[in-house]
This record gives structure tokens, sequence and C-alpha cells, in this order.
């Protein structure tokens, strides 16, 4: 029951202390990610502590995680156990850092391609599908995919039409391979696809990884800096 005494504020008070417009505020509430606001007797909605504590932690976890999975996880917070609570903020520190360690074993995919010196290529090494997809740890119809955005281009058997990938595919398949493991899109490979036919081999897929470790360490502190507000959170509700 909330205490009679306890401070209230308005739709846009609230808003002016977290950092939203009323509007947002109020869509926040539909939403689910702060709490259903009290009405006084004229109709107006009411807020309390709770609230402005739970628009702070959606704010944080935003910045941390983006809008759409704190969305998902307010009501969570706002509603479940306390252990239910801890437990799902202790899976966004660990999908984060399984995100940084798949990103980094991209990133050392990629390096043994690019570091890889250039030599003559024996037509005896040209691999199928079902032999590329094994050395890759991906399915054949990954590499059929990738064939099918114009990621990779295999050549085909001059009789039986089956897919042979040589020097120049093998290669083009392994840098997908390793950006598709670091969370790229295809759109985004693609465009690295254009700039190693163009120019050979270059570091731009490198600096794409990179860039996305950066995020992924931005995104760590962000979620460091939502602890407190998580924590103002919590304990409003256990008030």
């Amino acid at each position: 029951m909330s205490n009679p005494q306890e401070q209230t504020f308005t739709t846009a008070e609230v808003g002016r202390i977290a950092g939203y417009s009323t509007q947002q505020i109020r869509d926040l509430e539909r939403l689910g990610a702060i709490p259903v606001a009290e009405r006084a007797a004229n109709g107006y909605r009411r807020y309390r502590p709770m609230h402005v504590a739970a628009a702070h932690a959606y704010r944080s976890l935003a910045a941390a995680v983006g809008p759409v999975p704190a969305r998902r996880l307010m009501p969570r917070l706002l509603t479940g156990s306390l252990d239910d609570a801890a437990e799902r903020i202790d899976g966004l520190h660990a999908a984060l850092d399984a995100e940084r360690a798949r990103v980094r074993s991209a990133r050392r995919g990629l390096d043994a391609v690019l570091a890889e010196p250039v030599t003559a290529f024996d037509e005896r090494d040209v691999m199928t599908v079902g032999e590329l997809a094994q050395a890759l740890g991906v399915r054949a119809s990954a590499l059929r995919h990738w064939e099918d955005a114009d990621l990779v281009r295999p050549r085909r058997h001059q009789h039986t039409g089956a897919r042979q990938y040589g020097d120049r595919s093998i290669a083009e398949a392994r840098i997908v391979a390793s950006l598709r493991e670091g969370g790229y899109p295809i759109p985004r490979i693609r465009q690295v696809l254009v700039q190693l036919r163009e120019h050979g081999l270059t570091d731009h897929a490198r600096e794409l990884l990179d860039e996305r470790l950066a995020a992924l360490t931005a995104r760590s502190l962000s979620l460091l800096a939502a602890a407190s507000d998580l924590h103002a959170l919590l304990t409003a509700r256990s008030a």
C-alpha cells in the first residue's frame, strides 16, 4: 500500500526528472516499463518515487542493451521476485561477455585469413560444399545462402554442376564466417566483399570487428552505470 505522506509527481515532473517527454512517460507506463500510476480524484495521474526510479532504470537499461530489450525486461524487474530480477540482470552481463567472446574469436579467425601469404593454389585442394562447411563449422545450407547473397562465388564442375571452392571462394567464405560469428548482417558483409574483390584483402573487415568490440565495451560501461539506478528501483520495490 502506498504511503499517503510519500511525495507524488505529475507526468511532466517525472518526465523532467528522468529526461523524457510527457508522452514518453505515458508510453512507458502503457508498455509496462514503469508501474501504472494512481489516479487523483480529478483523473490526473499521480506518480510516486517508485515511478521515478523505474523511469531512471529504464533509461539506463535502454542505453546499455537497447530500448526493445529494456522494455521487455522492465516488467519482470517490476513484478518478478528479487531473485528473478537479480538473475536477469546477471544475464545481461553474461550475454555481453558471450558476445564479446564471439567477436574476439571472429577477430582471430579474420587475422589468420589476412595474415596468410599469397601462394600458388593447388587445384587438388578444391573443396566441396560439404568439406568447406565442415572446415568452417557451419551448415552447407549457410554456404548456399551466402552464395545466393553474392558473398561467396564457388565455381561449378563442368560436368556435374557441383559447387567447387577454390582459393578465392574459400577466403571469401572464411571472411564471411568470421563476420557472421561477430554478429554482422549480410548487407554489411557484402560491402566488405565488394572491397575484397576490387582491392584484394584489406583491413576493412578487421576494422568492423574492432568497432563491434568498442561498441560492446561501451555497452558494458553503460550497464555498469545502470547499476545504481537498478539498485534504486529494486530498493524502492522492496520498501
